[in-house]
C-alpha cells in the first residue's frame, strides 16, 4: 500500500503539489476564520458584565427552549434578515452571535456587520463549548 503511494507521488508530482497546496490554504483559511472576531466563554462573560453586550441567539426556538445563555436574545439564523430591525437600539452595543458549534455564526455576524452594527463577535465554540466549561444556562 505504501509502495503505491510512493509510486503515485513520484508518477503526478503535479497533482500532488495542486493537492498540498489546496489542502494548506484550506487550513489556514479556517484557522483564520475560526479566531476572526470570535470570543471565547470568558471574554463574552466580560463583555456582557462590563459593556453590556447583548447575547444573540441564532438557533431554533426550540434549542433555545432547551437551554441558552441568561438574558440571550433568540432570533433563528433562519429569519434574520426579516427581524433584523428589532437590534437596531444595540447598534452601538457589542452583540455576541452564538450558534450550536460556533460554526453557523459567521453568517449571521457578516450580515449584522453589513447591517452597521459597529461590534459584532461570535461565541468560539458556540453553546456546546459553553455548557462543556460549566456555564450557567437557562431554560425555558
Amino acid at each position: 500500500m505504501i509502495d503505491q503511494l510512493f509510486e503515485f507521488v513520484q508518477n503526478h508530482p503535479l497533482l500532488v503539489g495542486a493537492f498540498l497546496l489546496v489542502l494548506v490554504a484550506w487550513i489556514l483559511y479556517e484557522v483564520r476564520n475560526s479566531t476572526a472576531s470570535g470570543v471565547s466563554a470568558s471574554e463574552a462573560t466580560q463583555l456582557v458584565n462590563r459593556e453590556d453586550a447583548v447575547v444573540l441567539d441564532i438557533r431554533e426556538s426550540s434549542d433555545f427552549k432547551a437551554g441558552h445563555i441568561a438574558g440571550a436574545r433568540n432570533i433563528p439564523q433562519s429569519r434574520l434578515d426579516e427581524r433584523l430591525g428589532e437590534l437596531d437600539k444595540f447598534k452601538s452595543k457589542p452583540i455576541i452571535v452564538v450558534c450550536k458549534h460556533g460554526q453557523s455564526s459567521g453568517v449571521a455576524l457578516a450580515k449584522l456587520t453589513k447591517a452597521g452594527f459597529e461590534r459584532v463577535f461570535k461565541l468560539r465554540g458556540g453553546m456546546t463549548q459553553w455548557q462543556a466549561d460549566s456555564l450557567p444556562v437557562v431554560k425555558k
